[in-house]
């Protein structure tokens, strides 16, 4: 594919994101997506055939947004710790920078999951986000920083405390900026999985 055809629809799926987590996917309609991008109906149709192939690649640019940021935390020469609260930082800035992308997530791919039944089951289509953080998990276990234990509650923890967070974020419940909650997060998370002696 073509750079500039590339870019296109980077950028309609960057406007999906906004319109689907604002809207709600059912409410949000490909004419509403074409008009945000000063663009004909016609002309989406040349990008993605249907809102669901839309809503599907929109998971997996969001996902993967996040995934090539915690692959650069994986990649430093620091302890499991540190890559923690890295992450945790990283997590929060995409909600407070980006929140369209967290929120794509949370409120339309969790609980939209039968838009999302062809062609993104299981962890088809955020695949590249659950290695990396499964990365993070086993070289943690490897350390002796991290307990060996099953990855989906080690995934489930971590996540649900982002994620949980990101939520209250949204609903504009926090008295501070989430920035600052981001270490106590982490410490809890690093707790939650540390290696006891």
């Amino acid at each position: 594919m073509s750079t500039a055809k590339e870019t296109k629809k980077n950028s309609i799926i960057e406007n999906s994101l906004k319109l689907f987590s604002q809207k709600g996917f059912y409410n949000t309609t490909i004419p509403d997506i074409a008009k945000s991008m000063k663009m004909s109906v016609g002309n989406m149709y040349n990008y993605f055939s249907s809102k669901e192939e839309l809503a599907k690649y929109a998971i997996k640019y969001s996902t993967n947004i996040l995934a090539s940021q915690l692959r650069e935390i994986n990649h430093m020469e620091i302890s499991s710790k540190e890559k923690i609260f890295l992450f945790a930082k990283m997590y929060f800035e995409n909600v407070k920078n980006s929140p369209e992308v967290i929120e794509y997530f949370l409120r339309v791919y969790l609980s939209n999951r039968e838009v999302f039944k062809q062609g993104c089951e299981g962890f088809l289509c955020v695949g590249e986000f659950v290695t990396e953080v499964m990365l993070l998990l086993d070289e943690g276990a490897q350390n002796k920083e991290f307990r060996d234990q099953e990855f989906f509650p080690a995934f489930s923890m971590i996540m649900g405390s982002l994620g949980g967070f990101a939520f209250l974020s949204g609903e504009a419940v926090l008295d501070k900026d989430i920035m600052e909650y981001s270490d106590a997060i982490a410490d809890n998370i690093y707790r939650a999985l540390k290696y006891d002696e």
